[in-house]
């Protein structure tokens, strides 16, 4: 299976160095010297890590045959895609790879039916899950512990105790009347104090 697990971003120096956007956890397994990447256009590659360190925070990586500035400049937004293994798990206790999740059903511990996994967005607080509900509406779920209480990939479901309002949107007066809730949308920044204990990966 194959999955992106960095952008190439701008060119630094004039030795062909590049500064990438890593989209990966595993940043050390997956783009470390010697790895050979696909590329997306796949013209680009494939692409050979010959060197990588970290500057200022961004981790900028060399690849064999790329020497030059404008050599590096070619290959900004080129995206680098690793082949891994679909049975392969991370290494670190309740993490997922984002293929794993995709498609997942979400219930709540009752066993009523939310809707299913179509996205994992990767935000810089914490990972949202972007549900699709049964009526074609979008509902995102912090994917924090608290939130998130099980994953069970064998049921391929996950299970959600959900805050108030954060799944259905009702008002009192709503109920009274009999008026449907409407769905709603909750920003990560409602969750951004919850204790992330079930990250996904962006890619690989």
């Amino acid at each position: 299976m194959q999955l992106v697990v960095a952008r190439i971003g701008r060119a630094h120096g004039i030795k062909g160095e590049v500064t990438v956007e890593v989209r990966t956890d595993e940043p050390e397994l997956r783009l470390a010297p010697g790895a050979v990447l696909a590329t997306d256009p796949a013209s680009a590659g494939p692409l050979t890590i010959e060197t990588g360190r970290v500057h200022s925070g961004r981790l900028l990586l060399r690849f064999e045959g790329v020497s030059d500035r404008s050599a590096a400049e070619a290959l900004r937004n080129t995206l680098l895609i690793a082949e891994i293994d679909p049975e392969e798990l991370p290494e670190g206790e309740d993490e997922y790879y984002d293929h794993q999740l995709m498609d997942l059903d979400v219930v709540l511990e009752d066993g009523t039916e939310i809707g299913r996994i179509t996205e994992i967005s990767h935000l810089p607080s914490q990972d949202l899950l972007i549900v699709e509900r049964p009526d074609g509406t979008e509902v995102m779920i912090p994917f924090v512990g608290e939130i998130v209480t099980e994953i069970d990939l064998e049921e391929q479901r996950a299970v959600v105790d959900p805050p108030p309002g954060l799944i259905d949107d009702r008002s009192e007066p709503d109920e009274a009347a009999g008026a449907p809730g409407a769905s709603s949308r909750t920003p990560a920044e409602d969750s951004e104090n919850s204790e992330d204990t079930g990250n996904s990966e962006g890619g690989s």
